[in-house]
């Protein structure tokens, strides 16, 4: 009775916040929840990657501080030096205003996440969320756990009351909110968007701590988009073409001034849930290009890991193409409105059928479209930010509506009253500080030594070389062999590609009619492997090399997430003899994270480097059919550290054990990294 009774006090008090937010927030506008304190947080443990404060990031091109200062003296360095030049300082005010934005930042997607998507109009909603959170007593999860209270169809499947959703979303250690949910409440009307934290950074169940910069491997988004009241608001992010479903009854009219219909909306909604569900946790589609094509949140790693992204898309501008990956969720994916303009040359679908669907049955009746309207002309009428495109505060690049290689489809996520690209420069000059925290069991330096020897000899520094483990590069897929589907879906923005350019870093925004436009270089990355990048060569396109720094904490692996394996996959008879697997039901993403199983680290290595156990873990991945739907399988990267590659089982583990230490403050580097 005693600890009933408190349950219900804090209930009680919660609803009386509730209430009070909610009576103010009708005169101003309240956001929950701020930036967490750095003591919460893993990073003051940490060895942090250098901060390069006193350097100047030249649209990409590094001026570390000694050259820095030399040019400050004259009057030509300061000119290259200037923010007219589109030269950002690396400043401590600049990497802190970059970690409040990592985690605060919305860009006003809470808007097209609320009153379109209908994000919080589903099973999953706040009050369903408030009470899963309430029920953890202040622990800590990395996995916030929603039942169901009644029976409910999505996507053709049928869930019943009772039933606990694994959303993946984590909440820190006495926390109401989850980790990168940002809750707004204006006008009386309660908003979440998400920010990046959500998919980049990640809580230890244990210690409640964040881990800043690991990347939320099973966060399982397409579930909470399907559960979602309109969720066909995110058709580009799937493999679902709307001009394919057969009519409905809502009527609008079309850019040739005809009156038509717009897709039937349910069969819309079910056939975009159904891909949705697909998706395995740790995953997301940012291609928006109508393939089925989730790929691994990646870790926030980023010092010297660059071109970024899984293909290596972002190579061009600030921070080495950093601020082009950081500007992409919010710019692109997290508002499908801001693909207006663009969605005919790119998916082939015209503006005002594009706006249609998203609209039709948008969850905030002030959102949905009228029955007879012309779906542009409504849009301006309820466009919370005038002047730009889509509903999120965007600002155009130079040349849009075509894209570029610099912004993808020439749009820069911005908030009005700060210069250009300074949150996400912010962003970028934050990301390279981070490192992951020290991996516990590397006291072994006789083990590491080993494993970094047998390392090189199996020639894997060719490409995974240098202090963080990468030579920058872009392999083409015929080369490296991973699943092919995605390499090649990037080629279609180059259809609205044009010159990239940007406006001056100290340009404010709004951005003046008279603002500095200047050329972004484009030869800090090669062209060839550009061109691998976005698929438009006769190689199918290509993936980058990426960092090993992390694998302790960034399981499973490879671009889509498929190599992955439980703790009890499996075994070995004796110190001679090579692992076998044990219990083929914890093998790959169908076997680990799609059964709520996190993937053990040292086991999934041991799946990437053993041809055998990866043939077993690929079939297993290739027998579910939504795995097959969105395209993982585990496949590919035939580069072997196993018997039959003349290394023995001690070998292999060796390798493991050093490929995992490489954290924050390696004990054993390669002789070449150092």
């Amino acid at each position: 009775m005693k600890g009933l009774s408190k349950s219900l006090r804090v209930i009680s008090l919660l609803g009386l916040l509730i209430f009070v937010i909610g009576f103010f927030a009708y005169r101003v506008e309240i956001a929950l929840p701020a930036t967490p304190n750095i003591n919460n947080t893993y990073t003051p443990i940490t060895k942090p990657a250098p901060e390069m404060l006193g350097s100047y990031d030249v649209l990409g091109y590094v001026v570390d501080p000694d050259e820095a200062n030399r040019l400050l003296e004259t009057e030509a360095g300061r000119e290259r030096l200037a923010p007219e030049n589109g030269a950002v300082a690396v400043t401590k005010d600049l990497i802190q205003l970059g970690r409040k934005a990592f985690y605060e930042e919305t860009f006003g997607n809470e808007i097209f996440q609320t009153d379109v998507v209908g994000a919080l109009d589903g099973p999953i909603n706040l009050v369903t969320m408030t009470k899963a959170i309430l029920s953890l007593r202040g622990k800590p999860t990395t996995n916030l756990q929603i039942p169901l209270d009644q029976d409910v169809t999505i996507g053709g499947r049928n869930f019943k009351a009772g039933t606990l959703l694994n959303t993946g979303i984590d909440v820190p250690k006495g926390s109401l909110l989850p980790l990168g949910m940002r809750v707004k409440i204006a006008d009386g009307k309660v908003r979440a968007g998400i920010t990046c934290a959500l998919c980049h950074a990640t809580v230890n169940a244990k210690t409640g701590r964040i881990l800043e910069g690991a990347p939320n491997t099973d966060v399982n988004t397409g579930l909470v988009l399907a559960f979602a009241s309109n969720s066909a608001a995110m058709f580009r992010q799937t493999d679902v073409n709307p001009t394919q479903i057969p009519p409905g009854e809502h009527s609008y009219i079309k850019a040739d001034g005809q009156e038509t219909r717009l897709p039937d909306a349910k069969a819309l909604e079910d056939a975009v849930d159904a891909a949705l569900l697909s998706w395995p946790p740790g995953n997301f589609d940012s291609t928006g290009t109508l393939v089925n094509n989730p790929s691994q949140n990646p870790s926030s790693y980023t010092y010297e890991a660059w071109p970024y992204g899984w293909s290596g898309f972002s190579s061009v501008g600030w921070f080495h193409g950093l601020t082009t990956l950081n500007n992409n969720v919010h710019a692109t994916n997290s508002d499908a409105t801001t693909g207006a303009d663009g969605s005919l040359p790119l998916l082939g679908i015209d503006k005002e059928t594009y706006l249609g669907v998203i609209l039709q049955n948008a969850a905030d009746p002030s959102f949905r479209l009228p029955e007879g309207a012309k779906p542009s002309e409504f849009f301006e009428q309820i466009d919370p930010t005038p002047g730009a495109p889509g509903i999120n505060q965007t600002i155009k690049m130079p040349g849009y509506p075509k894209g570029s290689v610099f912004m993808l489809d020439g749009l820069m996520a911005n908030t009005p009253g700060l210069p250009v690209a300074e949150q996400l420069n912010g962003m970028s000059a934050w990301q390279n500080t981070l490192a992951p925290p020290p991996y516990p069991n590397s006291e072994n330096l006789e083990v590491l030594q080993r494993g970094a020897k047998a390392f090189d000899r199996a020639g894997c520094a060719t490409c995974h070389s240098g202090r963080y483990f990468t030579n920058h590069a872009v392999v083409a897929q015929a080369e490296v062999g991973t699943q092919p589907s995605r390499a090649p879906t990037l080629a279609a923005f180059t259809r609205i590609f044009t010159k990239p350019q940007t406006y001056a870093s100290n340009m404010p925004v709004p951005v003046p009619d008279n603002a500095l436009v200047l050329d972004v270089p484009t030869d800090i990355t090669p062209l060839s492997e550009q061109r691998l990048a976005y698929g438009v060569n006769k190689l199918g396109g290509g993936y980058k090399v990426p960092s090993l720094i992390g694998l302790a904490v960034t399981a499973p692996y490879l671009h889509d997430g498929g190599v992955a394996a439980g703790p009890e996959a499996l075994e070995q008879a004796s110190e001679s003899e090579p692992f076998t697997v044990a219990n083929a039901d914890q093998l790959g993403m169908a076997g680990t994270l799609m059964r709520n199983i996190g993937p053990d680290p040292e086991a999934s290595l041991r799946v990437l480097l053993d041809r055998n156990l990866r043939q077993a873990m690929v079939a297993v991945n290739r027998a579910n059919p939504d795995l097959q739907r969105s395209n993982v399988d585990g496949q590919g990267h035939a580069y072997w550290i196993d018997t039959d590659a003349d290394f023995t089982p001690q070998e292999q583990s060796d390798v493991i054990q050093f490929l995992l230490s490489l954290d924050d403050d390696p004990e054993v580097l390669l002789t070449s990294s150092r």
